[in-house]
């Protein structure tokens, strides 16, 4: 998969995200920073895969994005606008255009309203239409994403299959035409089949709609599958960013490769990477970061330049970024990893039906 064009639709420059944690019950507040100074950007007609382990921050990243709530420093530029210095109006018209699908399709419908009701609140509280008009674009999108407006919009969530769920999900996503969706684990709640199934659905809509993605999920074969770029993130930060095939086929970042020698192989016959690539020991707190390489204290590779310095985002191949003192080479990556693939990533080659 290629991206559809070169204009540039996200820009994320130096963004950090801080909360302020209480004393309670004995344990000791601070300040916990989720996100530390990342930068990215998004391009039209592309989605960038977002991965790492539980705790790394990639949710909190996307809701930054999104402005919910606003970074505490740096910059989000969508479609040419500052998000962080729009008013609220004005970034309330922003939002139309980037729209959020999160991992749990019940607890993020109201279980209360019909799923008509659901697709046509965001055309609701924008003001699109009259009533009639809004029906008819809540058939067409309860169409487009494979469930009968006649069977399905009376129903709630609580009548619906997971997967039915998500789909409901999408079609509201898409109510307001936006060009960018935020896709936070949304597929990570769903047996395999409907995985499949929800990813086909996701890739025909970019195809027709022209749609950009940023897709987080820690399946890094499922990321594999519908990503054209992957961001690797560790403790709040980036590590590495490249083109699919070269960061699955030579990652250069040792959490990156360890990431990938994680990944089970169906095949009993391939051999695993050598133990040096696999890292041990549990995620530090983000309360209490690790002083300069955030990764040191698992890393295989660790010297004493990486406690002190923190390494800068560089570019290492074409399209290739890596935030390591001691990145590796083509020798040093050992056998390119095995063709990855999860049940649900190979069976998202064919398009299932609408009820999951």
């Amino acid at each position: 998969m290629t991206s559809t064009g070169d204009d540039v639709l996200l820009e994320v420059h130096n963004v950090v995200q801080e909360f302020v944690l209480r004393d309670f019950g004995g344990a000791k507040g601070g300040v916990l920073q989720a996100v530390a100074d990342v930068s990215f950007d998004l391009h039209v007609g592309e989605t960038l895969g977002i991965v790492g382990e539980t705790g790394s921050g990639k949710s909190t990243l996307a809701r930054s994005v999104i402005q919910a709530p606003p970074p505490k420093r740096g910059e989000v530029i969508f479609q040419g606008q500052n998000l962080a210095r729009l008013p609220r109006g004005a970034l309330k018209l922003a939002r139309r255009n980037m729209q959020m699908v999160f991992q749990d399709p019940f607890t993020s419908l109201d279980p209360r309203w019909t799923v008509a009701g659901l697709v046509e609140e965001p055309l609701v509280a924008y003001g699109e239409g009259s009533r009639e008009q809004r029906r008819a674009r809540v058939n067409e999108l309860l169409d487009l994403v494979g469930l009968d407006p006649v069977r399905y919009g009376s129903r709630r969530t609580r009548e619906l299959s997971g997967g039915q769920c998500q789909r409901v999900a999408v079609a509201r996503a898409l109510a307001l035409s936006p060009k960018l969706i935020l896709c936070d684990e949304p597929v990570s709640s769903l047996d395999v089949l409907v995985q499949a199934q929800v990813l086909n659905l996701f890739e025909k809509l970019r195809e027709d709609l022209g749609l950009s993605y940023l897709f987080i999920a820690h399946d890094l074969a499922l990321v594999k599958q519908v990503s054209d770029r992957v961001a690797v993130m560790y403790l709040g930060k980036l590590c590495e960013v490249g083109p699919v095939r070269s960061l699955y086929s030579a990652p250069m970042h040792p959490y990156t490769l360890a990431l990938l020698n994680s990944i089970p192989s169906p095949d009993p016959m391939v051999s695993r990477r050598e133990s040096a690539t696999v890292i041990s020991g549990e995620l530090p707190s983000p309360l209490d970061p690790p002083s300069g390489c955030r990764f040191r204290t698992r890393c295989p590779r660790a010297a004493d330049r990486c406690a002190v310095e923190v390494p800068e985002m560089r570019a290492l191949a074409d399209g290739h970024l890596v935030a390591c003192h001691f990145p590796l080479t083509g020798n040093e990556n050992g056998s390119a990893p095995a063709a990855a693939s999860t049940p649900a990533a190979a069976a998202a080659t064919t398009s299932g039906p609408a009820g999951e």
